[in-house]
């Protein structure tokens, strides 16, 4: 069940609704305030959509980074899987 969360993104309060608990939600609005500050004492310009794009792409960047070695690891995982069972046929 989807409940609704009050979190803060630069200063501005956003309801959202979802159906991780508060605590979930906290940790992301944590980790967001986190990056958004880290990529926004890094620019000269104060400029908040700046900032906002910015985090958006470094944090979609690293997604597909862990989504592709998650990927290969899991091919790694098959393929040791398959020689395990090749051995045991032995």
């Amino acid at each position: 069940m989807k409940a609704t969360h009050q979190v803060t993104v630069l200063g501005r309060e956003i309801s959202v609704r979802s159906s991780a608990s508060a605590e979930a939600v906290q940790k992301v609005e944590a980790f967001l305030a986190d990056r958004l500050q880290q990529i926004g004492s890094a620019l000269k310009s104060g400029d908040a959509q700046l900032v906002l794009t910015l985090t958006l792409l470094n944090t979609a960047e690293e997604l597909l980074e862990l989504r592709s070695e998650r990927d290969r690891q899991a091919a790694i995982e098959l393929r040791a899987r398959g020689l395990i069972d090749r051995i045991e046929q032995l």
